[in-house]
């Protein structure tokens, strides 16, 4: 399987600006969370990328794109129809092909060689299947994320065949449809923002909007539930981090994980070191 194209979705009423703000990266470079997205997509072997934009916004988005505005398609999302409906409005650009879904709201800082989409694709392409990254993430923070249930690959320390998919579950309902064997008591797999979907996903979702008949809320992780019902399909524990800038100083978080990734780690060390010695009233 070969993935070319990459989605990327940025339309959310509380999503659409995030992405613009400016973040200096592992180089000391300051450039928009758009743009190191970009680089995240395109230095892992993308060749189309195509954004999915509330309407009105273009003209915001190939300003944040710098450079690689030239790279990018973008794809109006006409209606505020849930985020399963934006994935879905790139099914003209995807075509029947397979690609990368990512969200605009994330920054991902890689712990490997490979960046943290490479790591995906490169499993999805040997697999042959649709693969989500995801995370051992805390039971307390699971009305962030969506979650799956599975069990680990033989012989794999990182590859697990998802059954069940859960979109932001209960404690409750996690210890009852989620648990993995392997993972710590309180953890589960969690979302990480990245994923590789086969064509069958575009054909799911337009089912879905097709019976919803405009009324909204379509969401993506019902039609991951019912992928893994259909065809194989795999959970990757990325080796890297996921910043989420929506969340409440997460554009601290962010920077200071690609600050303490890159050339400047000694100085923002010593940054830190300086400022909680210091008494701040």
């Amino acid at each position: 399987m070969e993935i070319k194209k990459a989605v990327i979705t940025a339309a959310g009423k509380g999503q659409r600006t995030l992405s613009l703000q400016n973040i200096v990266d592992r180089d000391g470079e300051k450039k928009t969370a758009l743009t190191i997205l970009l680089e995240e997509v395109i230095e892992s072997g993308i060749e189309d990328i195509g954004i999915i934009i509330h309407p009105g916004d273009h003209e915001s988005y190939r300003a944040a794109a710098g450079k690689y505005s030239t790279r990018i398609e973008l794809i109006e999302q006409p209606q505020p129809l849930g985020y399963g409906h934006a994935v879905y409005c790139a099914k003209n650009f995807v075509k029947d092909e397979p690609f990368l879904l990512l969200v605009n709201d994330h920054i991902f800082i890689s712990s490997a060689e490979k960046r943290c989409a490479r790591q995906l694709i490169e499993v999805a392409a040997t697999e042959n299947c649709s693969v989500s990254g995801v995370q051992p993430t805390h039971e307390s923070k699971l009305p962030y994320f969506g979650a799956v249930g599975g069990r680990r690959i033989p012989n794999s320390d990182c590859l697990y065949e998802i059954q069940t998919v859960l979109e932001k579950p209960t404690p409750t309902e996690a210890e009852q449809h989620l648990l993995v064997p392997g993972l710590r008591t309180g953890y589960y797999l969690c979302f990480f923002g990245i994923h590789v979907l086969t064509p069958t996903v575009m054909t799911l979702l337009a089912e879905e909007v097709a019976r919803n008949n405009g009324k909204g809320g379509i969401q993506l992780s019902p039609v991951l539930s019912k992928l893994c019902s259909m065809e194989r399909y795999l959970a990757l524990e990325i080796k890297g981090r996921r910043f989420d800038l929506g969340a409440k100083y997460g554009l601290l978080q962010a920077q200071l994980g690609m600050a303490l990734s890159g050339k400047d780690r000694d100085e923002i060390l010593s940054m830190l070191i300086e400022l909680l010695s210091s008494k701040i009233s």
